[in-house]
């Protein structure tokens, strides 16, 4: 449950906001005419909710199409960099 405040107040108080945010691990509402305004959260809570937010496909996507654009083949200079000793050829090596 996070602590709510008019705005009127919030502004005479915002240090002591702040402090109870960051050292208390509250959450602060701040409210005009008794309706939600904004909220005071810590950097930590806004990381998590720009996590949620982030499409959790998008990494695998974006792997994807790396591969697709790279052909899926490694030149023998990438092999050489990252230690390669095994090529795959295919289900009919020749």
């Amino acid at each position: 449950m996070a602590y709510e405040i008019p705005v009127t107040q919030a502004r005479a108080e915002l240090a002591d906001l702040i402090n109870r945010v960051v050292y208390g691990g509250e959450r602060v509402v701040v409210t005009r005419h008794g309706k939600p305004l904004v909220a005071l959260v810590s950097a930590a809570d806004l990381e998590r909710l720009d996590a949620l937010d982030a499409p959790a496909e998008e990494p695998v996507i974006r792997s994807v199409a790396a591969v697709r654009e790279a052909g899926g083949a490694t030149t023998p200079r990438e092999q050489h960099r990252f230690g390669i000793t095994a090529e795959h050829r295919g289900p009919n090596p020749s």
